[in-house]
């Protein structure tokens, strides 16, 4: 039997690219101190903050809510939890009881909303318009972009001082080479644990940074806490090749991830004076902060003969 390389105790973990082995205990405790260590040390939640946390119902997420939920006890900070229903059919249905009873059973405040109450269709519904249309652009397009947009619409009226998502690690290289290989500097410079954004976007932060998915999956597993684990039927593309690649080189080089990641963290400093500075204004369409004459939600909607429907997020909701 295998021995925990810390207490002894049997272990269930080997983390290949430290060389150790960890029991249930060390393994939930290792995750912990590695949240509260990027929490602390980039200042990420500070005390009094209210902080929305993007909630999906999948592990990342989840996890994040119930570390936050458990870090913010006794500092003051109060916690929000925002889903989006972007309308993806045997997918989106079964994750979002997930994240309301996660949300119910820490006392949380829960808000959802959907794709098709916002801007009058699903994202099922986006992806047969766009294909007869010939966009050449993919469901990941539509769905990132419009889901961030509601997000940080959603933090902003709920008054957040920041907005945390459960990026882990996988997710972070995953992004940083995405961005090596389209040459976007702009997007990449803002890939850091914090992104301080102009007027009008709410500060986002990624408390999960620097812990793999392997390991957030096992977390919420031995702490018994409920996620969704089905993989959304869109995901595919230059996105999905990249995951492969970057998990075939972990498996034959462990430690791998943690490598580009700080090497990143060598370059994102000098990035910014690559970055040009742009004026922000508002959207022509909804009025949300953009750079251009429409933001990209507003952009994507019209090449395929939609519009926003609903200015309002938040107060509609709960009028």
């Amino acid at each position: 039997m295998l021995r925990c390389s810390f207490c002894g105790r049997r272990a269930v973990y080997h983390r290949r690219y430290a060389g150790v082995f960890l029991c249930d205990r060390c393994m939930i405790k290792s995750v912990e101190r590695r949240f509260r260590r990027a929490i602390s040390e980039n200042k990420l939640v500070m005390p009094g903050e209210r902080v929305a946390v993007a909630v999906s119902g999948g592990k990342d997420s989840v996890a994040c809510l119930h570390l936050l939920h458990d870090y913010c006890r006794g500092r003051r900070c109060e916690l929000v939890a925002i889903t989006v229903d972007e309308g993806i059919k045997g997918y989106r249905e079964q994750s979002l009881p997930v994240a309301r009873e996660n949300a119910e059973m820490l006392g949380v405040e829960h808000h959802v909303v959907s794709f098709k109450e916002v801007f009058g269709a699903k994202l099922d519904e986006m992806v047969k318009i766009a294909a007869k249309r010939v966009t050449g652009l993919n469901p990941c397009t539509y769905c990132g972009v419009m889901r961030r947009h509601l997000l940080n619409q959603a933090a902003r009226e709920l008054s957040a001082d920041k907005l945390a998502t459960g990026h882990n690690l996988d997710d972070e290289t995953q992004a940083i080479m995405l961005n090596y290989v389209r040459a976007d500097l702009s997007r990449l410079y803002r890939l850091g644990p914090i992104y301080m954004p102009r007027e009008g976007f709410v500060p986002r932060i990624k408390p999960l940074r620097e812990i793999p998915e392997k390991e957030v999956a096992l977390y919420t597993l031995l702490r018994g806490i409920k996620v969704h684990l089905d993989v959304c039927p869109y995901a595919s593309g230059i996105h999905t090749e990249i995951r492969d690649f970057l998990n075939s080189l972990e498996t034959n080089h462990p430690n791998s991830k943690f490598m580009i990641l700080r090497m990143f963290e060598e370059i994102r400093p000098h990035l910014q004076e690559a970055v040009p500075e742009v004026e922000m204004k508002s959207c022509e369409s909804c009025g949300e902060p953009t750079s251009t004459r429409l933001c990209k939600t507003c952009e994507l909607l019209q090449g395929i003969g939609l519009a926003k429907r609903r200015k309002n997020l938040i107060s509609d909701q709960n009028s």
